[in-house]
């Protein structure tokens, strides 16, 4: 069955984070666009540095949670800081979790999360330092690779993409969670 899915990036997402859950996504043969802020291009974060250029398919002006399966938001510390100061990327987020849909987000990720008000009362992990932030914003944060909340993925680090990618893939599989929610 065709599917779409939506990865919500910036200048100064962590390039394996939008590239190995991509590559993922497409190998199940469904389609996964980069959206962001701005048309062109997006520049990632990779190894202490400035990495490759990514071409956006679309803004968020010309797109909606409603065109998509489910939604990735990849970390860095660039990428969910300038996404959650934008009003509509922050919607975009909240939309998923109105509509049920999968959501998986890595490492800082989960910033936009917070942003969105869709933590609270949710079991989740991050990178170590959004730990407090998740806690405070009224997440369960747990220590482990992969964490599964009834539609909802989140890891820690790129160290976790494998086992990421796997459930990401998984819940894309299983569609809408009557569980999820903003």
């Amino acid at each position: 069955m065709a599917k779409r899915i939506a990865i919500l990036a910036t200048n100064g997402f962590e390039e394996v984070e939008l590239t190995s859950p991509k590559s993922a996504l497409e190998k199940e043969g469904w389609q996964a666009d980069i959206v962001s802020l701005e048309s062109g291009k997006i520049k990632s974060w990779k190894d202490g540095n400035w990495g490759g250029e990514f071409d956006v398919n679309y803004t968020l002006d010309e797109v909606s949670a409603s065109d998509y399966n489910a939604l990735v938001v990849p970390g860095g510390v660039i990428n969910p800081d300038k996404l959650r100061r934008e009003e509509k990327a922050v919607n975009f987020v909240k939309d998923f979790f109105k509509q049920e849909k999968p959501v998986a987000s890595i490492c800082h990720g989960p910033q936009v999360l917070i942003e969105a008000e869709v933590v609270k009362g949710r079991k989740m992990t991050s990178f170590p330092s959004v730990k407090k932030d998740l806690i405070n914003a009224g997440a369960n944060w747990v220590d482990e690779e992969v964490v599964v909340d009834h539609g909802f993925v989140t890891s820690r680090s790129p160290e976790d993409l494998d086992a990421f990618n796997r459930k990401l893939v998984e819940e894309v599989h299983e569609g809408k969670h009557d569980e999820q929610h903003a």
